[in-house]
C-alpha cells in the first residue's frame, strides 16, 4: 500500500458496514480518505472513533447522495480544488428495498436503480476525469455481489425479496468489463476491480437471511485492501468471497 500513501481515496456509502471498515483501514495505511454518505452524523462519529489524531486529519467527510448529480459534481469539484484530485474510487453505496418486483412501487425501484447503477456511473466519470487530467495511475473498485452473477432461490416457505437488486448488480458485472476496456482504450493506468461478496452482516441483509453463515464487513474491506496493494502490472478483475458454509 506504500504507493498510495498520501494519495486520495473516495469511498461512497462510508457511514456503515463495508464502507466504514474500509475507511478505517485506508486511513490507517496512510491514505487520505474522502468518506461520502447521506448520514453525516455517522461519518462524524466514524472520524471521532479513529484512534489517532493523525488519522482523523486524513479523513475528510462530506454529505453526498450519489443519486444527486449536482451533489456528486459539487463533491468532486471540492476534492479537486482542495485535495488535488481522486486516485482511488470505491463505489460502495448501495440500496436494497424488500418486496416483489411485480407489485412494489416503481419509485422505490427507481431509487435502487439510481443508487446502485447511475450512482456508480456518475462517480466513476468524475474519478476518470480527475485521473485522466493528471495522467496518474488509479484504481476504481465496484462493490458487486454474488447475485450479480447468478440468482439463488428464496429460502423455503418465503418469497423472493431481492427484486431489482440482482439486476443492478448484474449491471455492475457488465460495467466492470466496460470500464476496463474504456480505461485501456483511453490509455490510462487505471485498474478496475469488481468485488462480489456473498452474504455480509450489514444493514442491507433481509432479516430472513440473518441465520445463515455471513461474512463480516471487515472481511470485504480486507479484500479491497488486497486488490489495492497488488503491483502496478496486476489487475484483479473479479474477486468473489463467500462465508464458509454458505448454501448458495
Amino acid at each position: 500500500m506504500e504507493r498510495w500513501t498520501n494519495r486520495v481515496a473516495v469511498v461512497t456509502g462510508a457511514s456503515s458496514g463495508i464502507g466504514a471498515e474500509l475507511t478505517r483501514k485506508l486511513v490507517s495505511a496512510g491514505v487520505v480518505v474522502v468518506a461520502l454518505a447521506r448520514r453525516l452524523d455517522r461519518l462524524e462519529q466514524l472520524r471521532q472513533d479513529l484512534p489517532e489524531e493523525e488519522q482523523r486529519q486524513r479523513l475528510h467527510i462530506r454529505h453526498c447522495d450519489v443519486t444527486d448529480v449536482e451533489a456528486v459534481n459539487s463533491t468532486f469539484d471540492s476534492i479537486r480544488d482542495h485535495l488535488g484530485g481522486v486516485d482511488i474510487l470505491v463505489n460502495n453505496a448501495g440500496k436494497l428495498s424488500g418486496g416483489q418486483l411485480l407489485t412494489m412501487p416503481l419509485d422505490i425501484v427507481q431509487q435502487v436503480l439510481q443508487t446502485n447503477v447511475m450512482g456508480v456511473v456518475q462517480c466513476t466519470q468524475r474519478a476518470f476525469e480527475s485521473l485522466r487530467e493528471r495522467k496518474v495511475p488509479g484504481h476504481v473498485v465496484l462493490i458487486n455481489s454474488i447475485v450479480g452473477h447468478y440468482l439463488f432461490n428464496p429460502l423455503p416457505g418465503s418469497q423472493q425479496e431481492l427484486n431489482i437488486y440482482p439486476a443492478t448488480k448484474h449491471a455492475l458485472t457488465a460495467l466492470t468489463e466496460l470500464f476496463r476496456q474504456e480505461m485501456r482504450d483511453f490509455k490510462t493506468k487505471v485498474k478496475v476491480t469488481s468485488i462480489s461478496p456473498g452474504l455480509v452482516d450489514t444493514e442491507l441483509v433481509p432479516q430472513a437471511y440473518k441465520t445463515l453463515p455471513m461474512l463480516q464487513a471487515e472481511d470485504v474491506a480486507s479484500a479491497i485492501m488486497y486488490v489495492l496493494a497488488t503491483p502496478p502490472h496486476v489487475q484483479v478483475h473479479e474477486l468473489t468471497i463467500k462465508p464458509m458454509g454458505e448454501p448458495f
